[in-house]
């Protein structure tokens, strides 16, 4: 923790500068080696008391959790907040697998929990306590939105779901992971609607995003499911059935279809950080 003896000890006040303030270093979970992350953690945070809320940025199947930092990082520097990009390599479980992190439940890996003890530990280490925080996804990373967003939306203020490739439709008579039927079996508690209803919620993706051959699973594929391709063709077509889902439910829902942008989530970061930006704004008015 970053207390005034650690930073009255020799070198230590280089040291934090050069690895655990502004853009840091890697570090590895403490709850679990398996997963690192990087932060942006601005210089507010060494003042007692100072307002600073944290931000999450989760990376996409292609793993670009540095460049959504590096992305994020002056959205948190002129906005006190910390950055915190999680990795979830492909593989974990020996098997090669590009999604499990998606679907929030791999095996005996339930990456909603890994996150929120990464979370719980950057709270640690700079004394403070993130009760929420706001969570921005793009494609791979957005359907892992999409889900925790059902899991735990007593702990976000914000949620930015971007692009989902394939779409967990808030609707009970579809099973989990299609739909939210067996939802308490999965996580031990039932879903929270009302919980659900309080969060700002944007829906963000390019009109331009219109390859199929990524999003369409075929009946041979592992990850098949009978209803998998219904909500659309396309993302913009399946973030729109999701948007309709949401709305039916009384979740109200920013939605942003950006012209001339296909599938590249650095082009969206820009829109995500105003509706952050809005967000926060309220928040901090107390609203």
């Amino acid at each position: 923790m970053f207390d005034a003896e650690k930073r009255s000890a020799p070198g230590s006040q280089k040291a934090q500068a050069l690895y655990d303030l502004g853009s840091t270093t890697v570090y590895a979970s403490r709850h679990d080696a398996r997963f690192p992350y990087v932060l942006y953690v601005p210089p507010e945070v060494l003042t007692p008391g100072n307002d600073v809320q944290l931000v999450v940025a989760m990376h996409g199947t292609g793993r670009q959790f540095t460049q959504y930092r590096d992305a994020f990082a002056p959205f948190g520097r002129w906005n006190r907040c910390i950055v915190l990009c999680p990795l979830f390599p492909v593989g974990v479980r020996g098997d090669g697998d590009r999604n499990g992190f998606k679907r929030l439940i791999d095996g005996d890996i339930h990456y909603d929990q890994v996150l929120l003890d990464m979370v719980g530990e950057v709270g640690e280490r700079y004394g403070k306590r993130f009760e929420q925080f706001a969570l921005f996804g793009y494609s791979g990373g957005g359907q892992y939105v999409n889900r925790f967003a059902y899991a735990h939306p007593e702990r976000l203020w914000a949620v930015s779901i971007g692009a989902p490739g394939n779409v967990t439709v808030l609707d009970h008579t579809k099973d989990w992971w299609l739909g939210l039927g067996g939802f308490e079996r999965h996580f031990g508690k039932p879903f929270d609607l009302a919980a659900l209803q309080r969060v700002p919620v944007q829906m963000i993706v390019g009109r331009a995003d219109l390859e199929t051959w990524e999003i369409t699973v075929p009946e041979d594929s592992a990850m098949y499911l009978p209803g998998i391709n219904d909500a659309g063709a396309t993302r913009p077509e399946r973030l729109r059935t999701l948007k309709a889902s949401f709305e039916a439910a009384g979740v109200c829902v920013r939605f942003d279809e950006l012209a001339n942008i296909a599938h590249n989530g650095m082009q969206v970061v820009d829109v995500v950080q105003d509706f952050f930006a809005q967000t926060l704004r309220t928040l901090r008015a107390g609203g």
